[in-house]
């Protein structure tokens, strides 16, 4: 299975209606397996310098098959992973807003987002992905 242009529109949809919902512009971006994007979206207001965050929070869970708020403690100085986020031209995101899209046990993509707070872009890529687990495969 993988991620279809009509599936990301439609993550992308429902994490736009979540950040209007709590009043963040963002910008939301979801890649296949590879981390290659499908679709991106910037939301009136976003901040320009989302852009690159957002896909690298996608890039980060779709490679790596992990959620990007994993990697921080692991990132810190003095941890197994320290370094990290410097390595492949600095396309790797260690901090919350990026979620892997799983079909059973096989990753088949990501959402990220980035706009407000960690939290918050937590939130706003959970909505997307919500509809992705309601069957929108």
């Amino acid at each position: 299975m993988k991620i279809t242009l009509e599936n990301a529109l439609s993550m992308i949809k429902a994490s736009e209606e979540k950040a209007k919902a709590i009043a963040v512009p963002a910008v939301i971006t979801v890649v296949d397996r590879g981390g290659d994007f499908i679709a991106m979206h910037r939301m009136d207001e976003a901040p320009i310098g989302c852009i690159q965050i957002s896909s690298g929070k996608a890039y980060t869970a779709a490679v790596l098959k992990l959620p990007t708020h994993v990697f921080t403690n692991l990132c810190q100085p003095g941890q197994e992973l320290f370094g990290l986020n410097t390595i492949n031209g600095g396309r790797f995101v260690v901090f919350g807003g990026g979620l892997p899209v799983v079909d059973g046990n096989e990753v088949i993509g990501a959402i990220g987002v980035s706009g407000g707070s960690v939290e918050q872009d937590m939130q706003i890529a959970e909505a997307g992905l919500k509809t992705m687990q309601q069957g929108a495969l």
